[in-house]
């Protein structure tokens, strides 16, 4: 009992470790946003303009978003091991409100400190939260259909591309980014249409019984190893050819380095086939090989894991706070980052900005700030568990 103890507690951190990764990396992708100059100026993943460090910046953030949707579906069926499905459904059903909600409150008002909510987005948290209501009538059906559901949407959805409905707010949350634009400098940004999202995160459902105690811990790192190898094949083979699996096809240039970030460069919003066996394979590879990993930068990421709700709202304000100190030092004013609009949208904000070194360093800064307040908060949520509300945060 107490080997197979420890086994259960491992297959849980090497979540956690991939969980808090993915978190860590999530925040380069946003401080880039507010610091780096470039991010005002152009695209970062566009051939013509950028340079093969601003890419791969944006780039190994590409994977922070599917692995995370996955692993929230790896820890719902893992909750319903210690729950009858319909306390499971109404778990995920209330939390996927709250995370719309919070959405639309707290987290875009992180985003843009602006009052009056002029630019309200649907965006990561946005797509979680529905996934989550999505997936708790899911449950309900036998594990083999949902699979079925989530390999079907994750492989046709991109039969979708070609399919239009200008200014429709239903179709646009299912599958096209869009921006919609009101009076008074009012817009409503679709940043993540919930399809494929949904299926992500029922498809981590279905990989959960991957990690129930009574499976054998070899077979579970040989199936992980052999899909995960397998989408990245895939995705080669797939982009090679460049006939099926993301809406726009990649350009071969007179550079290499052009060339290779058109190549690794698939669509996000939505996310496409190739965006997905190009995050999702990478992942998986990476649960499979490390349960066994030790040592304190295991528990250093890990401890971002165990809290990825309160360690984001906590990012996303400390980062904005930062520039809005950087922005007043610099002469442009703190008031130019009371934002209207998505900030690299704002034409004010062109000649603001730091090179890339400053905004690894400005990254580094955010991440051993929040640890201590990571792991403080950690240690109360394990030390009081009877206190329900915890589970929301």
């Amino acid at each position: 009992m107490q080997r197979l103890h420890a086994t259960v507690k491992y297959r849980i951190e090497s979540l956690d470790l991939l969980k808090g990764m993915v978190m860590v990396v999530m925040a380069l992708d946003h401080v880039r946003d507010y610091f780096h100059a470039p991010a005002f100026l152009y695209d970062p993943a566009d051939p013509s303009q950028t340079t093969l460090p601003i890419f791969f910046t944006r780039w190994i953030t590409h994977f922070c978003a599917p692995a995370f949707c996955f692993l929230a579906g790896i820890s719902a069926f893992l909750v319903g091991i210690r729950k009858p499905k319909k306390e499971l459904s109404a778990f995920l059903l209330k939390r996927g409100i709250w995370l719309v909600f919070i959405e639309m409150t707290i987290v875009n008002f992180g985003w843009y400190f602006d009052i009056y909510f002029r630019s309200p987005g649907l965006l990561v948290i946005w797509s979680l939260g529905i996934s989550m209501i999505v997936l708790a009538a899911l449950i309900h059906l036998p594990r083999t259909v949902i699979l079925i559901f989530s390999c079907v949407l994750i492989f046709g959805h991109n039969l979708l591309d070609n399919v239009h409905f200008d200014g429709n707010y239903l179709w646009a949350i299912l599958h096209e980014m869009t921006l919609f634009k009101y009076s008074g400098n009012y817009k409503l940004y679709v940043d993540y249409p919930v399809i494929p999202w949904i299926a992500v995160m029922s498809l981590g459902y279905c990989f959960g019984a991957l990690y129930d105690k009574s499976y054998d811990a070899n077979k579970r790192k040989k199936i992980l190893n052999s899909i995960g190898f397998s989408a990245i094949v895939l995705f080669i083979i797939l982009r090679g050819i460049n006939l099926y699996g993301n809406p726009s096809k990649w350009i071969q240039f007179d550079e290499f380095s052009k060339t290779l970030i058109s190549f690794l460069n698939p669509s996000k919003y939505p996310p496409s086939l190739l965006y997905l066996l190009m995050t999702l394979g990478p992942a998986l590879i990476f649960l499979a090989n490390a349960e066994n990993l030790k040592g304190r930068l295991v528990i250093f990421f890990s401890t971002f894991g165990r809290v990825p709700f309160f360690y984001y709202i906590l990012h996303l304000y400390l980062i904005h706070i930062i520039a809005l100190v950087f922005a007043q030092l610099t002469g442009f004013g703190w008031q130019k980052m009371i934002l209207d609009g998505w900030i690299g949208d704002v034409p004010l904000l062109k000649g603001y900005g730091f090179s890339l070194w400053v905004v690894y360093l400005v990254w580094v800064a955010v991440i051993l700030l929040l640890y201590p307040l990571c792991k403080k908060f950690d240690r109360y949520k394990t030390n009081h568990k009877e206190k329900w509300w915890l589970s929301y945060l």
